[in-house]
């Protein structure tokens, strides 16, 4: 076996699936024995990616000791979940390639995930695969492109080309901070693009709260060492577009119900919710100035209304571009 995915929620299923359909042979972990064991009789995963058949050349379990032989190892689970999976199997692990799949910020330590991978496993290559793409489109097979980060350049090429498929096109670089900040920063800015829409205030409000958006990802992006062309490419201005637009992100759906004050269910991940958190208590440390950010983290925790938000954006001193 040469490549295995711990977590299958719908991106890590998707990427089992479209690995398996160019002949590789790919392992799919789940947290939970009942779960791994109806995804090997019914050969789909009802549970987070409902209608895709998985090939019998998936082998699913829930015991990651099962997937020893496998050289790659995407880690596809939440981002604040991450830390503790990691902890409890890392003796599985040692000189591997790790592939975080998460976009995030872990909210106890500020930190990314490939910074995380090589803390709990140091003999291991960390990488992160990021960029625009919903699971859905992965899993039917529609054409996409995403960045997969490695600072080992070799590494790198090496995931890029056993990870690229016909459909799924891989952009290789050696900024995993870029990387990492872009698809965690817009997760925050595409809750705040969903909060407009939900509120009301049409599409010109989210294309300029988008461009406000961006400039503040570039702004913490370049005061902690990361590229400014990363943050313009697919894993930064790319995911932004397409989570910014669409009721398929999570991200802006769970804005959307909090613009329009409607209850939303507890169960689905809002990785962008936990990183405005972070993200508050990293641009205050380093004076950097975040407005959409700082007013996500404060809608989140129902510190401020949506009503106080808007006022406190729209009020603010006038400036130049």
């Amino acid at each position: 076996m040469r490549v295995a995915v711990l977590g299958a929620g719908a991106f890590g299923t998707a990427m089992a699936l479209t690995l398996a359909r160019t002949g590789t042979e790919v392992g799919l972990w789940t947290r939970g024995r009942d779960h791994a064991a109806e995804m090997r009789r019914t050969r789909q995963n009802a549970k987070r990616l409902a209608g895709v058949a998985l090939p019998e050349s998936v082998s699913i379990s829930a015991e990651i000791g099962d997937f020893r032989s496998a050289g790659i190892l995407l880690v596809a689970v939440p981002m604040q979940q991450m830390a503790g999976l990691l902890a409890a199997v890392a003796h599985e692990l040692d000189g591997k390639a790790l592939v975080a799949c998460a976009k995030g910020i872990d909210i106890a330590t500020g930190r990314g995930p490939t910074a995380i991978l090589a803390d709990a496993c140091p003999g291991a290559t960390p990488a992160v695969l990021t960029g625009p793409s919903f699971a859905a489109d992965i899993a039917k097979g529609l054409p996409t492109a995403l960045t997969l980060a490695c600072r080992d350049d070799g590494a790198g090429a090496m995931l890029q080309d056993t990870l690229s498929t016909p459909v799924l096109r891989l952009y290789r670089t050696t900024d995993t901070l870029g990387a990492e900040l872009g698809g965690a920063l817009k997760n925050v800015i595409a809750i705040a693009a969903g909060v407009v829409m939900g509120a009301g205030l049409g599409d010109s409000a989210r294309a300029a709260l988008m461009t406000r958006g961006f400039a503040e990802m570039n702004r913490l992006a370049q005061a902690m060492g990361a590229r400014s062309d990363t943050l313009a490419g697919l894993s930064g201005l790319g995911d932004l577009v397409l989570t910014c637009t669409s009721l398929q992100s999570r991200n802006f759906r769970f804005g959307h119900a909090l613009g329009a004050g409607e209850d939303f269910d507890p169960e689905v991940t809002v990785e962008g919710a936990a990183t405005s958190e972070a993200v508050s208590v990293i641009a205050r440390s380093r004076g950097i100035d975040m407005p959409v950010s700082t007013m996500v983290a404060a809608l989140v925790s129902r510190r401020i209304s949506v009503e106080e938000a808007m006022s406190a954006l729209l009020s603010r001193p006038l400036k130049k571009e």
